[in-house]
């Protein structure tokens, strides 16, 4: 399970993601102080709960849940808060529980239980990406078979740029940057990305690669990966990280002595 916990209060943020750790150890739980960092990351995925307070400074819940539900309108909210006046909005709201503080384990479990929304009975194929230490894909738990090893390359590759648009010059130069520029090297590239496609195709996932007329690009939103989750201040990737990043492609260096930078 992925869920956010977003209180004004750094202290609150630590004592729910101890209680979800403890719940929920395989799952990945993110905490911060900052609406915007919230809306942003339900942009890029789709986590299954948030936990939020109610009275917060820059952004109340109330109006950030009603944001929350315009990007992902079966968004599981539970709200937080000391007081009770606010639980009509919330439940006006549709929201999946109403927390009183001080939160305990009880609560907290209480809420996972009894979630609106089943997000895990989704049909739809999950893709995890493995990053940290050799790049492997997994399509519900199973890792994937490319039938060609360029084209697994290719798609770290994309995975490494985080969603942006890459151009076939783009992925030459850096998955056959010792070879000389030909019409056979394009043609050879154009067939490795066809070939990518159909892997994820044959699993019936058609939309984790983004096309337009500049290049090609990784849909983020349909990904579980380690390495975002760690740019996004995950503990669980935080811990995942032991300096190995893509071993097996020399294209990933350049991350991996970012990430050794802050390691």
């Amino acid at each position: 399970m992925r869920t956010i916990t977003i209180d004004d209060r750094r202290s609150i943020v630590n004592i729910i993601l101890r209680i979800l750790n403890k719940l929920d150890p395989e799952g990945e739980h993110l905490g911060t102080t900052d609406p915007e960092e919230v809306l942003e990351a339900v942009r890029q995925q789709s986590p299954d709960v948030i936990f939020s307070d109610v009275e917060m400074p820059k952004m109340n819940g109330i109006e950030l849940a009603r944001q929350l539900q315009e990007i992902d309108p079966e968004t599981n909210i539970v709200f937080i808060t000391g007081y009770q006046e606010y639980m009509g909005e919330a439940f006006d709201l549709y929201a999946s529980g109403y927390l009183l503080k001080p939160v305990d384990e009880i609560q907290v479990r209480k809420a996972l239980d009894h979630l609106r929304y089943n997000k895990a009975g989704n049909s739809k194929p999950e893709v995890k990406v493995q990053c940290f230490g050799n790049f492997e894909v997994f399509i519900n738990g199973t890792p994937l078979f490319f039938h060609r090893s360029k084209s697994k390359e290719l798609f770290a590759y994309l995975i490494d740029r985080k969603g942006a648009v890459c151009t076939n010059d783009m992925i030459i130069g850096n998955l056959w940057g010792d070879k000389p520029l030909t019409e056979s090297l394009k043609s050879l590239q154009r067939t490795v990305t066809a070939e990518m496609i159909k892997d994820f195709e044959a699993k019936e996932i058609k939309d984790i690669i983004l096309k337009s007329k500049n290049g090609i690009s990784v849909n983020t939103k349909v990904i579980d990966c380690d390495y975002y989750h760690y740019l996004e201040g995950g503990e669980q990737a935080q811990r995942q990280f032991k300096g190995e990043y893509m071993t097996q492609y020399e294209f990933a260096d350049e991350t991996r002595n970012n990430l050794l930078k802050e390691y």
